[in-house]
């Protein structure tokens, strides 16, 4: 196991590596500028502001001093669009909001997926069954940026149950509509996949000698089915964890939890190219690191992979 994971992240750290020079170098190529406005600023205040953030430097250069910060001082740099603020400072206030509903997301969305497909495969044709599978093609029909609205509108302006926006510290009364809405449509999928799984792992042979040695359906169900159906479910968990985070940019917006959604918008649309690289960076590097863990789980559920 040691040996698997010293190779997996040899190749991950590479990865990150490249990522990061790959999203500089579409940041710097895409047209226009941080500073570019419809009214030109005159040259010698250009000048002085492109050599306040090292612009005027050859890109080659300006690469290498992102690349030592980012790697050496773990620094994204300053903000071009708020002053007295840099990225670091930017990241450290959204993405602990945007961390804790997301993850919450994951779990609501994982044990619940999970159990209604358990359920389902094993009342196969049953009314549950038709239930489970009706309920997980609902929620992906609805993705989160249809669900958001939807909530609002039911829960907000018509039952007034629930505050429409905000953060407030983390309460739970701001933490039900943005969970929902993020996990409704990847609980869908993860029911389908277990469902699907623990099909094929009950028609399995060693499933019937179980049986045929007298074992009892719970018994067979956490003692020797559970494990391997779990395999493919761990292999699409990974990337969801990654997407309920991505997928909190929609509902930053609609449920204003400011959260890292609203400045990664707010910096495409104004052009503060300092803060949506750094955003970009570490949702990729996030990426790289789940799917890392990923493949460690599944290395664990099945010792086949490490070889």
């Amino acid at each position: 196991m040691l040996s698997y994971t010293i190779r997996r992240l040899l190749v991950a750290i590479p990865t990150i590596f490249l990522l990061v020079v790959a999203c500089f170098y579409m940041m710097h190529f895409a047209p226009g500028g941080p500073f570019t406005s419809e009214r030109p600023l005159p040259p010698a205040v250009m000048a002085n502001i492109e050599a306040r953030y090292g612009l005027d430097q050859p890109l080659w250069k300006q690469l290498w001093d992102y690349l030592v910060n980012i790697f050496v001082h773990f620094d994204f740099g300053p903000s071009f669009k708020f002053k007295d603020r840099d990225v670091n400072d930017i990241i450290a206030q959204g993405f602990p909001i945007s961390l804790t509903y997301g993850f919450l997301s994951f779990i609501v969305a994982s044990a619940i997926g999970v159990a209604l497909g358990v359920t389902a495969a094993i009342k196969h044709n049953s009314w549950i069954d038709y239930f489970a599978v009706s309920l997980g093609i609902a929620a992906q029909a609805l993705p989160n940026f249809i669900m958001g609205p939807i909530l609002i509108l039911t829960f907000t302006l018509w039952l007034e149950w629930l505050p429409g926006g905000g953060w407030n510290g983390g309460q739970w009364q701001y933490l039900v509509m943005p969970v929902i809405a993020l996990s409704t449509s990847y609980m869908g999928s993860i029911s389908r996949i277990t469902r699907s799984s623990m099909l094929e792992v009950l028609n399995s042979n060693f499933i019937r000698t179980a049986k045929a040695k007298g074992l009892s359906n719970r018994a067979i169900i956490w003692r020797h089915a559970l494990k391997p159906t779990l395999m493919p479910v761990v292999s699409y968990l990974g990337p969801v964890f990654v997407y309920v985070l991505t997928g909190s940019v929609f509902v930053d917006i609609y449920f204003s939890t400011g959260g890292l959604g609203q400045a990664y918008v707010g910096s495409a649309l104004s052009r503060d190219y300092a803060v949506l690289l750094g955003v970009t960076i570490l949702y990729g590097a996030l990426t790289v690191v789940v799917n890392l863990i990923t493949d460690l789980a599944y290395a664990w559920l099945d010792p086949k992979i490490r070889y």
